[in-house]
């Protein structure tokens, strides 16, 4: 039984925006103040109204929450790796949240030495993040970052690791990215604009300094583009990088000479894209010049950076995206993707040997893992699938034989992946395009139309959605959900062309994609209207908030997790966060054809006086990247348009930022929540 609650309306105050002409009328406008009290007392009213409507589910949630914990082995460790000398290792404790990041020197049974128990730092923080770590080239320093706000700003500090002392350095307001020198002295970090938190500046910092005199190496000052401070795998070079959403450059420095000048690698050129791997006397390159839409890799001697030096090594092809390589001393490794589906290549530098990894899978994800040494013929990577735990396998590329260093454990007896089955499924789109659904579910299910079925998407920025497992999903599939995931467009699953098809002026790609998906699995019955929920973050909170203005029918549920939704109004305010630099995604709406193109589908500037799906919109307070206003407006503007009696919820954490609670067992909680939305709408039609 729902309980019943009067839902809170949030005050008309008209605020009259213009922009070509066209005239928006933002009666919500004034959310977009966190310092006002009234805009707290909103949210508190909307979270009061969430927590009575489903104080009917609160002991499920912790059931839920408590079932998906009991499958997660609680003192479990990361396979060690060995670097500098070093075996590391990242574990977990009983009952505890965070991770304990340790080393033992030599071997696996010298005594072990605790880097950082982020439990005792987390102690007392509503919210904690311990960022970059970097150990010193001697060994003797870490310099470790924390995030205690959920806003991605961060303090760097030096640690000393034989007295555990916390030297006085503090270096505070920055991205928390950092790497050493060679001299163990120096070390080179990213800061952001206080505003926008876009990484702006390189500064050199060193040991026993203040802040106040740290030197500022670099500063980007086109604000389409951000930098970042890195190491090659070699430890020789200390690489600069700037980045646009297409187009990249970067600087080099020796890094046992900290007080030289960076050097220009390759100067940027619009639509020019390059990544740098350093080995022996040569830099490795992967970048889509010359029209290699895919990428190619090519070569170039390490005092001759500049593009025409440039030597291909493997050349463009159309239907295989090159999306990463690892180099080790006899060996040459390929991420590729191709048909949707990721592939490990491997190539002998002599040419003597080429051959790609086995995998039996439709719907599975394989990637490379940590591999820090040149000087080994172990590869190690790691596979999973929508059924199968992910595993950590060294590969040994001479002998093809493989060691699984660990799968992944479901813990409680029960887990069987030969009780599901894993389908991949073509829809075709209504411009005739094959879009891939990747799905699982139990083998005795039948498909008659009255499967729950949760559709999940992304689709956006070129970030592919692979088939990965995950033991809370379990709680859904146990119940007789359904689990897919629609491969649209805008993501980089079938290769570079596939992104550029959903961006921009065809962003709508990507949603028309989602809801041929919709059809595609109502069609053949899979499930039903009644029956099927739709769920994005971030970007596919976007896809979520048109999907309802557009086809609201199809769904019954809908999650929205941080959802962009007020695409014109934050598209429009350079102030705020990644606008600028998400030009070359979405367009620039200064723009008139951008503008016109964005405000076609900007959901908050589409809702309509219709019925909506039930509803679940989560936000974090301090969320850098989607601001919590987007959703508090939109689930304000919906409430007065919504012509029916679905359920609408906004869940603020007023704790948090973008990536939700910290602490592995408080995202738990948040999943509980979204899992017992989904089973109760359920429920409630049995």
């Amino acid at each position: 039984m729902i309980n019943t609650a009067t839902a809170p309306v949030a005050k008309i105050i008209p605020t009259q925006l213009e922009k070509f002409n066209d005239i928006r009328i933002d009666d919500y406008f004034w959310l977009n103040n966190r310092e006002n009290p009234e805009v707290i007392d909103y949210l508190n009213k909307e979270n009061e109204y969430y927590q009575k409507m489903t104080a009917h589910t609160k002991e499920f949630q912790n059931e839920l929450y408590e079932e998906m914990k009991s499958r997660i082995k609680e003192d479990d460790e990361s396979v060690p790796y060995l670097y500098n000398g070093y075996y590391y290792i990242t574990r977990f404790e009983i009952g505890k949240g965070y991770p304990i990041y340790a080393r033992k020197k030599g071997s696996l049974t010298a005594p072990e030495e605790i880097l950082f128990d982020c439990n005792e730092l987390a102690n007392g923080q509503p919210y904690f993040k311990l960022g970059g770590m970097s150990i010193s080239p001697d060994n003797s320093l870490v310099l470790f970052s924390t995030d205690v706000i959920g806003r991605r700003i961060y303090t760097i500090q030096v640690k000393h690791l034989g007295s555990n002392e916390i030297f006085a350095d503090k270096i505070e307001k920055v991205t928390g990215s950092a790497v050493w020198a060679n001299d163990n002295q120096t070390l080179f970090y990213s800061s952001q604009d206080e505003v926008t938190l876009r990484s702006d500046k390189i500064f050199k910092h060193k040991l026993g300094t203040s802040q106040e005199d740290d030197v500022l190496i670099y500063f980007e000052k086109d604000d389409t583009f951000s930098v970042d401070i890195a190491k090659s795998k070699s430890r020789k070079y200390l690489t600069i990088e700037c980045g646009s959403t297409m187009t990249t450059e970067y600087r080099i420095l020796n890094a046992d000479n900290p007080d030289g000048k960076f050097k220009m690698f390759q100067k940027r050129k619009r639509g020019v894209e390059y990544s740098v791997n350093h080995y022996k006397d040569s830099f490795y390159i992967m970048t889509n010049k010359d029209d290699a839409e895919n990428f190619k890799l090519m070569k170039t001697p390490e005092n001759a950076t500049t593009a025409e030096n440039w030597v291909e090594i493997i050349g463009h092809r159309e239907d295989v995206l090159l999306e990463d390589i690892e180099i080790f001393a006899n060996y040459l490794v390929l991420e590729e993707r191709t048909g949707g589906l990721n592939k490990i290549r491997i190539m002998s530098w002599d040419g003597k040997e080429e051959y790609y990894l086995p995998f039996g899978s439709e719907t599975y994800t394989a990637y490379t893992s940590t591999n820090v040494d040149f000087e080994t013929e172990i590869l190690r990577y790691s596979y999973q699938s929508l059924a199968t735990p992910s595993s950590i396998i060294d590969f040994n590329m001479r002998t093809q034989e493989k060691v699984v260093q660990k799968e992944q454990q479901v813990l409680g007896g029960t887990f069987d992946k030969d009780n599901y089955k894993e389908e991949r499924v073509w829809v075709t789109a209504t411009d005739g395009t094959k879009v891939p659904v990747s799905m699982v579910y139990r083998k005795e299910l039948k498909k008659d139309g009255k499967n729950p079925l949760l559709l999940y998407a992304y689709g956006s920025y070129g970030h592919s959605m692979d088939a990965h497992f995950s033991s809370t999903r379990l709680s859904l599939l146990d119940r007789g959900f359904i689990y897919a995931i629609a491969h649209i467009r805008g993501g980089e699953d079938l290769g570079r062309q596939w992104y550029e098809d959903g961006k921009l002026l065809h962003k709508k790609n990507t949603f028309t994609d989602f809801i041929d998906c919709s059809k595609y699995v109502i069609e053949h019955k899979y499930t039903s209207p009644a029956h099927l929920y739709a769920e994005g973050g971030s970007a596919g909170g976007l896809l979520m908030g048109v999907i309802i203005n557009e086809a609201p029918e199809l769904y019954n549920g809908v999650i929205a997790q941080v959802p962009f939704v007020d695409v014109m109004t934050t598209m429009l305010d350079d102030s705020i966060p990644l606008t600028t630099g998400e030009y070359d995604e979405w367009g620039n709406p200064n723009v008139k054809k951008y503008y016109n193109y964005m405000r076609s589908y900007s959901p908050y500037d589409n809702i309509k006086v219709q019925a909506y799906p039930n509803m679940y919109v989560s936000t974090g307070l301090h969320d850098s990247q989607v601001q919590y206003w987007e959703p508090a407006k939109w689930v304000a503007k919906l409430r007065v348009a919504k012509s029916d009696n679905t359920v609408l919820y906004l869940d603020t954490n007023m704790d948090a930022g973008h990536g939700g609670a910290s602490g592995r067992f408080e995202a738990l909680k948040e999943l509980a929540k979204e899992f017992s939305f989904l089973i109760d709408l359920e429920k409630i039609k049995h």
